[in-house]
This record gives C-alpha cells, sequence and structure tokens, in this order.
C-alpha cells in the first residue's frame, strides 16, 4: 500500500512509520523538515501536498495542535488554533484527500481521550476531539469509496516522560501505533478506536 502520514516525525508518527513501513510504501508529511510539507491550517497547503502526491491507498494524521490552558485563560486566538489547525486541517484531510484516494482505501484521523475523559486545562483540546469523532461518525454515512475512522490515543509514555510526568497511566507509542495499523488494515468505518483497546 502507499500511505500518506501526516505527522510522521511526531512520536506516535514515528511509531506508526515503523510498523508500517515493513510492508508499505509510507510516504511522509509535516510542517517542516519533511517528504512533503503541508500546514495543517491551509487549505492550500493541503491541496499542494495532495497534488504532489497524487493517488494513494491510506492517509494518516498524528498531526494536529491544540493548546492546553484554562478556560478563564483562553484567548480567541487560542480556540481559533485549535479549530482551523487539529479539527478543521483534518476534516480537510477527508475533503481534499478524498479525490485521491483509491477504491477500497482509508483515511484514518486522530482525537484523544480528552473528548470524553476531560481534565483541567483541556477545554479547547477536548472540544476538538470531540468535534472530529462526531464528524467521523457522520461523514462515513456519506463516504462511499474508502473508509474513514478516528483512532483516540491516551497519554503516550514518551510523552509524558519529556514533561516530567509519572508515565504509569500511558501508553507506549509503539502500543499507540497498533491502533492506526488497524485502522488502515480493518475492516471497520465510522468508527473512533480506542488506543488501548488495540494492545494484544
Amino acid at each position: 500500500m502507499k500511505i500518506l502520514l501526516i505527522g510522521a516525525s511526531g512520536t506516535i508518527g514515528k511509531a506508526v512509520t515503523k510498523r508500517l513501513a515493513i510492508n508499505d510504501e509510507i510516504i511522509a508529511a509535516g510542517y517542516s523538515n519533511a517528504e512533503v510539507t503541508v500546514d495543517l491550517g491551509s487549505t492550500t497547503s493541503i491541496k499542494k501536498m495532495f497534488e504532489q502526491v497524487g493517488q494513494i491507498d491510506a492517509v494518516i494524521s498524528t498531526a494536529g495542535v491544540a493548546n492546553f490552558g484554562a478556560f478563564e485563560q483562553l484567548s480567541d486566538d487560542e480556540y481559533q488554533l485549535a479549530l482551523n489547525n487539529k479539527l478543521m486541517g483534518q476534516v480537510n484531510l477527508v475533503r481534499l484527500g478524498r479525490a485521491y484516494i483509491s477504491d477500497g482505501g482509508s483515511i484514518t484521523l486522530t482525537s484523544g481521550v480528552l473528548s470524553r475523559e476531560p481534565m483541567v486545562g483541556s477545554t479547547a483540546v477536548s472540544m476538538v476531539n470531540g468535534a472530529l469523532e462526531s464528524f467521523v461518525k457522520a461523514a462515513a454515512l456519506e463516504v462511499e469509496h474508502f473508509r474513514l475512522n478516528v483512532v483516540s490515543p491516551i497519554f503516550v509514555k514518551e510523552t509524558m516522560a519529556m514533561m516530567g510526568m509519572d508515565t504509569k497511566s500511558g501508553l507506549s507509542a509503539d502500543n499507540t501505533a497498533k491502533a492506526y495499523v488497524a485502522a488502515v488494515k480493518g475492516s471497520m468505518h465510522g468508527m473512533t478506536l480506542d488506543a488501548p483497546d488495540y494492545i494484544n
């Protein structure tokens, strides 16, 4: 399979690449230092990426920016960043990418556990994660020639360690990557895949 992976240089992206690159061709995309560059906040940039890459069998997005911050302190700009980048950036991967996906292919987006298990400071992140999961469920009803799903990771151990947090409640990037592999190789459609459910 020919798979376009947006966010390939990130912690989860690297783990997904490692698992899929054994049998599939991975085209690495990201904001910088990538085979193909893309700014999820720009529809022009997303269009250019797909034009450059051409026909593909699958798209995986492990990218998307949204800020943590106290509810009373989040600014208009911080809400807009979450909406324009993590939410609409990934929605636009589907809207603009559908013409480039082979029949029977797939698009897999990324939300996160904070959609259903919010924490203090996660208002903007939880908002866009929940919206992504609802978008996938609804859009899948109208998508016919490819499958559409979203992976919901929990906190990644490697990121938690980097932030000086206790990693006991986290999931390794390698184990998180298993959910993305399942989304690409499986038959599910319109589903939210909770990453811990795919550890084997």
